[in-house]
Order: structure tokens, then sequence, then C-alpha cells
């Protein structure tokens, strides 16, 4: 099979289109072919080594969709010829990937291998930001950042959908119509305003019940200063970098809550996946959350999907197609 493969972290150039051999499912597994790959940060942060370092060499991927050709010993939840979905398993940047069979979810009709690649790991991030992390409720003050990002499309549907009134902050004019579109009642390009000031403008001085921070580094501090008292900064990625130390002494004095989830966190067993996921697509069935597909790129361009999702360039998702 054709598969991406990395033997040293570092910048994309390290990201290698190899032939390795074809995967043998064993027990509790099965052999998934790949119709398309899901991009995410979390990619970004494996092959460079700043928060997932992994065993070299090492596969790429954690998100895919596609047609399983085989199962191992035990394996009950799928068969041959399914077609499937899933995300967190590494080594979804290939022609074919072994996978638990528990983490392999159904594709219900109508919905492509595209769209169930595309939202499956950003679908799920953002119903448990909203539904779970912190249950938005109507008349809750939410920020998100990065809104015309995968994540932050979503999520901004979703926050709206449950009542909340949605700030959102974007680079660009261009994004700022992205987040509109999706329902943000207010947006702030960050380049050019500062969110830290522009936020109390907005809501007539009122805090905020929550801060959706996937940016880090450049954000987590003035996020912070936003909140309410027992507030909640969901600090959920790190695309600038993670963000300092932070003392408890200083979360005492915001009277705040700060918590660091992942997608593994809110998905620990094969119901808690299939629940999430059902919501996801029933959602998009139904017409009410919009999934949006930046750009689609054969495996063997993943650096490129790398340096453009890098550039914050992006909007909405990307995929590789073996």
């Amino acid at each position: 099979m054709k598969a991406i493969q990395f033997k040293a972290t570092g910048g994309p150039e390290v990201l290698e289109y190899l032939d390795l051999p074809d995967p043998v499912a064993g027990k509790g597994e099965a052999i998934v072919e790949i119709k398309a790959s899901g991009v995410n940060f979390t990619d970004i942060y494996t092959r460079s080594g700043i928060a997932h370092p992994a065993s070299m060499p090492s596969g790429l991927g954690s998100e895919g969709a596609g047609i399983v050709r085989s199962v191992g010993e035990g394996v009950t939840e799928v068969k041959a010829g399914d077609r499937v979905v899933y995300s967190s398993a590494l080594g979804s940047y290939a022609e074919l990937a072994k996978v638990p069979s528990f983490r392999l979810m159904p594709i219900p009709d109508g919905i492509s291998f595209e769209v169930a690649a595309a939202v499956m790991l950003q679908g799920m991030t953002a119903q448990y930001l909203a539904h779970d992390c912190y249950p938005l409720q109507a008349g809750d003050l939410a920020l998100i950042h990065a809104g015309a990002g995968g994540v932050g499309q979503l999520l901004i549907q979703l926050a709206k959908a449950r009542g909340a009134t949605v700030i959102s902050t974007v680079s660009t004019a261009e994004k700022a119509a992205i987040a509109k579109a999706c329902g943000a009642d207010h947006v702030i390009q960050y380049t050019t305003q500062d969110f830290e000031v522009e936020t109390p403008r907005i809501t007539g001085g009122a805090l905020l019940h929550v801060v959706y921070d996937s940016v880090g580094k450049d954000t987590f501090l003035k996020g912070m200063n936003l909140l309410r008292d027992r507030g909640v900064m969901v600090c959920y990625g790190q695309s600038s970098g993670w963000p300092d130390p932070v003392h408890l002494q200083l979360i005492n004095r915001k009277g705040s809550y700060v918590t660091r989830p992942s997608l593994v966190n809110y998905t620990l067993t094969r119901e808690e996946t299939s629940m999430r996921s059902g919501i996801v697509f029933q959602e998009i069935l139904a017409g009410r959350l919009k999934v949006s597909i930046t750009k689609t790129f054969p495996l063997k361009d993943a650096a490129d999907a790398h340096r453009l999702m890098a550039s914050r360039g992006s909007t909405g998702k990307l995929l590789l197609i073996p």
C-alpha cells in the first residue's frame, strides 16, 4: 500500500510517501480501505513532536472514512463491505489502515465518505464542547476563537442551536463572513482589533460564561480576563503554541474554571462515540449542521495540506484522498 510516514519529527518536509506492507488485522481489529482522511492540527502536533511525540518511524492521521476490507478475531461490530468512519486511531494517511474495531462507526446513508471524514473528529469535538464540557444554555455569552476553522464553524452552529450569544474571532474579512454565515452574532477581526477590548464593548461590559480557545498561547490570558465568576476557559487546542504555565492563584483570582479536554476523554467507550457521532450525522442529514470542506489533496501531497493548515490560510476542512 501507499502511505505517509515520517522517521523524525520536524516540518512538513519530513513526511514521506512510501510503499509499505499491507496491514493485517489482529484480534479486535479491522482493515479499512481509506477513501478520505481528515487533516487536523493534532497531525501537525504529532509530526512536529510538540504535543504528541510518536515512536519512529510513524504513520500519521487520526481520522478516516472508508470500506472495511477484512476483520480480525473476535470482531463483531463491523464486517467486510461496511462503510465506516473513525477517529482517535493513528494511521489514516494511507490506502489501508488497521483500526480497533470498537472505534469504527457506520456511515449513514446520505453521508459521503468525504463528509464523514470531514466531520468525525471536528464534529464530535464541537458536540462535546457545546453539550458537555460547558453545557451551553439560552442566553449564555460565548467567545469562540478561530470561528472560520473546521471546529469553529461547527461549534458556532451548535452554540446558536442551544440559544447562546456567540462572539467569534477571525483573522481576515473573508473569514469574518464565514463565521457570520455560520450564525455568529458578533465577529472580531483580531488582526486589526483587540478582542479583549472589543468583547466588553459588544456585551455592554457583561463578562462571558465560556471561552472556547483553540489558539492557546496568544489568546489564553486575555480570554481569562473576560470570564465572569465561575466562567469556564475551555482550552482545547494550541495552534499558536502552549499557553504559558498558569499558577492556581491566578485561576483563584479570576474566580473561573480552566479545562484542557481532548476528544479521547469524551469518547471513552463505543457507546459514547456512537452517541456523539450519531448526533452529528443526524444534524447534518436534517440540514441543521453545514459542513465546509475547503480543499482535498492527493495523499502524496500531505505536506502541502500541512503547510496550508499551518498558514491559517484555510477555512473549514482539509482532506487527503488516497
